[in-house]
Formats: C-alpha cells, structure tokens, sequence
C-alpha cells in the first residue's frame, strides 16, 4: 500500500528514525496521456498533464506539507503558521490536524477562493483575514515566526521544497525517463525550484540519463519574475499564483537559468480558455492557476517552440473544486423547462 512521499522516498529526503512521519499519504498522483489536447492545437509531441489535485487536500501543497510538519514536530514545534493565497492554508490546517497540532493561517481579506477557506475552517485552523495582498501577509507571518516559537511552513521553509521535489521522482518513474519540458504555474516560485531539485537528484543517483528545461507561467497581472521587479498590487483570476514577490525569486530563476527553460507570460483570457479546455477536451478539473502551464504550452506551440517528438508535462497544481466560483461564473445561461418530456427533449436539441 502507499504511504506516502516520505516512506516512498525516504533515501532522498532529511529525515531519520526519529522524525515522527505526518502523512495523509500524500504523492502517487496520475500522469495522464493528454492526447485529445494534443491534436486539438495540432500538436506532434507527448503531452501528460500531472494531476496534482488528486493529493489529499486537492493540491500540490501536501508534498511539501508531510515534511514540513513532520519536521516542525521533531523539532518540538506546538504550532504552525503560514500565509496563504488558498492551498498551503488548507493542506497546512490538514496536517496539522493530523498531528494534533494547533494551525495559525493568515490570508489576504477577499483574495482567497471559497473552496479553499472552507478547508481551513473545517480542518480547525485560527483564521486571520488581513486587510492587504499575499505579500503583506507573508511579510508578517515572518515576523510572527521570529518572534514567538512558531513554525513557519510556507515554501520558505526548505523542508516544503524537500516534500514538493518527490513529484519530479514520480514523473520520471512514470514516463521511465525524463521528459523533455515542464511547464509549471509560478506564484510563490517555490515549486518550479522543487521540481528541478527533484530531477538533478534523480539524474545524480542515475535513475535518468537527462535533464528536462522548466517552463515557469505567470499571470500577466502578476508577472515579477518576467517584468524583473515586484508587482505591488497584483492581479488576475488565478488567485494562487496572485503573488507580486515571490519568496523563492532567485531559486525560480536559477532553476529557468541552469536547464535552459524559460519564464514566460499568459493573460487572463489565455488561462481561463486553457482551463476550459482541460476540463472538456481532457475531463480534467484544474483549478485556474493550474491552467495557467497548459496555456504557456499552447502560447509556445503557437511560436513554434516546441520540437515535434518532444515529451511534455504539465503540471495541474490543483483541483478544480478549490474554485468552483470561476467555473460557475463561466458557465452559459442554465436551462429551465418544464417537467415534461416534450419541453425537456426540446431544450436537449432532440426534439
């Protein structure tokens, strides 16, 4: 049975008999063939979208989670903090709740998706709603963490980038290699920095003979990596990739810099078609932010980026359901007929 990432793949990661191992059994996410989006952009390559909603909390956060707690706890930590844009909220009030320990999560007062609130309610997490951005709470929850005896668990934490770089293992076992392009949302920046850990360390222990280049994807409206300096205010529908600092800027560069990848931009309306088109070329949920890799994907197709033959993976950092309000809000006009077979045969176009 899986029991996950740190039982999995205990010989790359920190930790020793004496870590107390917190897991929802997180990791074992599908690697799915995505061939129907392929052809639809006329594509001559392997596309596989990595499903990292299917992770207990509905995100890629829980990777990272089980180490960071688990870590937190050996180290005699009585509580957790972090600041949060939705899914490292949740997946820190999950594991937290797991290891009976208490949760303090700080988010920015209207910016975060109902989906993702409920998650840290429900998992008993203290709840503060800042007035200000991600960067702010960022800003102090650090200062909390230095202060008072608390654990902070963002991705600043390095034991988060340890949890988050098992998925570059899993994609290489699944694919029996590596493949040649990752393309990854980027918000805080600390994922596409884990990934690119995670395949140098394979490729160090021979497991793969090469090196994949990491394609990072911001939103246009929350672009610092791309435009070089922070965004103050930043804006976009993809609300977990809503950061104008990113706390892992310079690993995320070296990660862009040292495989020969590159950061790039999607707009809004770029997103939100690609988000439609997993869901019904592929029927895969992802939620916004995910999108955001698929439409950098489609944007290089496009530019002819992309050789034909070449292996790709995109990476779906969350589940649709931890934003169902931009699914509903893009949605057609409901049908509402009367019960009877006629009526209801006529508004299925089969009358």
């Amino acid at each position: 049975m899986w029991r996950g990432v740190i039982d999995q793949y205990r010989e790359f990661l920190p930790v020793t008999e004496r870590t107390p191992v917190i897991t929802l059994h997180e990791g074992n996410t599908p690697l799915i063939r995505a061939d129907r989006l392929r052809e639809a952009h006329e594509n001559r390559i392997e596309l596989f979208l990595k499903c990292e909603g299917a992770n207990p909390t509905g995100s890629f956060k829980d990777r990272g989670m089980t180490m960071a707690l688990s870590k937190a706890l050996e180290e005699g930590a009585a509580a957790v903090i972090c600041a949060s844009t939705g899914n490292t909220s949740a997946s820190a009030a999950a594991y937290a709740a797991r290891a009976g320990c208490r949760a303090i999560v700080v988010v920015p007062r209207g910016q975060v998706a109902v989906g993702k609130l409920s998650q840290a309610i429900m998992h008993g997490a203290m709840l503060i709603q800042l007035e200000g951005n991600f960067d702010k709470a960022l800003e102090i929850v650090k200062g909390v963490s230095e202060k008072f005896q608390v654990a902070w668990v963002n991705s600043v934490n390095p034991f988060r980038i340890e949890g988050q770089k098992t998925a570059a293992f899993e994609i290489c076992n699944q694919l029996e290699g590596s493949p040649d392009f990752v393309f990854i949302p980027v918000g805080n920046a600390g994922n596409i920095s884990a990934y690119w850990k995670g395949f140098q360390e394979y490729r160090r222990a021979g497991r793969v003979s090469r090196l994949p280049r990491m394609m990072g994807w911001q939103a246009e409206g929350a672009a610092p990596l791309s435009l070089g300096r922070v965004v103050e205010h930043p804006e976009t529908v993809a609300s977990a990739i809503r950061i104008g600092n990113p706390a892992s800027w310079k690993l995320a560069l070296a990660a862009i810099e040292e495989s020969q990848g590159e950061i790039g931009v999607v707009s809004d309306a770029e997103i939100l078609s690609a988000y439609r088109q997993v869901a019904q070329v592929e029927g895969i949920y992802c939620e916004p932010a995910s999108a955001a890799a698929v439409a950098g994907l489609i944007k290089c197709s496009r530019e002819g980026k992309i050789p034909p033959g070449a292996r790709v993976v995109c990476i779906l950092t969350g589940h649709g359901l931890k934003d169902p309000e931009t699914a509903i809000t893009l949605a057609p006009p409901l049908h509402v007929v009367e019960a009877n077979l006629d009526a209801a045969a006529q508004a299925m176009g089969l009358g």
